[in-house]
């Protein structure tokens, strides 16, 4: 895994990923995790060098666009990305935006173990090994700004500092050299090769999860010979009041 941009990070750092329960259920059977193409995302600010504030006159920084920023929104499609949250706890914002409300699982792990964990990514069997690349993101404010000299990869490792509640730790998979080569790139995501007992320190069951839920998913999991990984959210104990 190679390092973007200059924050260091801790390798035993704590990183989460929050799952609806079909798409952990997916990941466990597959061991494959998904890394969706940048322009899924719905963040309208993603890969922006500066934000246009919505007051005449013309911001000066937009008055025209440079081929370098008319190449960059055609390699969204071509960089492919899995974002993850940094923290120590778990986050009851990240539960209900991407869990279900508390109804998901979460997966823990650290720099360290993903550099470890993750396979080498070939679109194809005879085609090369696609570089992983991965680091913290930077948030500035772009309202500001106009954010000049960043490399095109690295621009996906910044974003408005709007989103700095996020504290985004990202994975990404550039194939702009593979299509340029002929290589035919999925249009959306792709599935990339993990080995799942090394990447995953921690499962955590969400806190609305029923019996019947925790059960298929313990069920799964020892499948997965990783049972002694699972637990119950800390959002699950009963408030008490004094």
């Amino acid at each position: 895994m190679r390092k973007v941009g200059d924050i260091d990070v801790e390798g035993n750092e704590t990183l989460w990923k929050y799952f609806r329960p079909e798409r952990f259920l997916s990941t466990l059977a597959e061991s494959r995790l998904y890394f969706a193409s940048a322009n899924q995302f719905i963040d309208p600010f993603e890969g922006a060098v500066a934000v246009q504030l919505n007051v005449p006159p013309l911001d000066p920084r937009y008055a025209e666009m440079e081929s370098v920023e008319r190449a960059f929104f055609g390699l969204k499609r071509l960089t492919k990305i899995t974002c993850w949250h940094r923290a120590a706890y778990e986050s009851d914002a990240m539960w209900k935006l991407y869990a279900g409300e508390h109804k998901g699982i979460a997966i823990c792990t650290t720099p360290d173990r993903m550099a470890a964990a993750f396979k080498p990514f070939r679109l194809k069997p005879e085609y090369g090994v696609e570089d992983l690349w991965g680091g913290p993101v930077q948030y500035v404010d772009l309202t500001q700004i106009r954010m000049r000299g960043v490399a095109m990869l690295d621009r996906f490792f910044f974003k408005h500092r709007a989103f700095e509640w996020e504290r985004e730790y990202r994975l990404a998979i550039s194939v702009r050299m593979a299509e340029e080569f002929g290589v035919r790139v999925p249009e959306h995501g792709i599935l990339v090769d993990v080995d799942l007992p090394t990447l995953i320190e921690r499962i955590v069951l969400g806190s609305t999860t029923t019996e019947a839920e925790r059960a298929t998913v313990a069920q799964h999991v020892a499948a997965a010979g990783l049972s002694d990984r699972l637990e119950l959210s800390t959002l699950l104990g009963q408030p008490r009041y004094v």
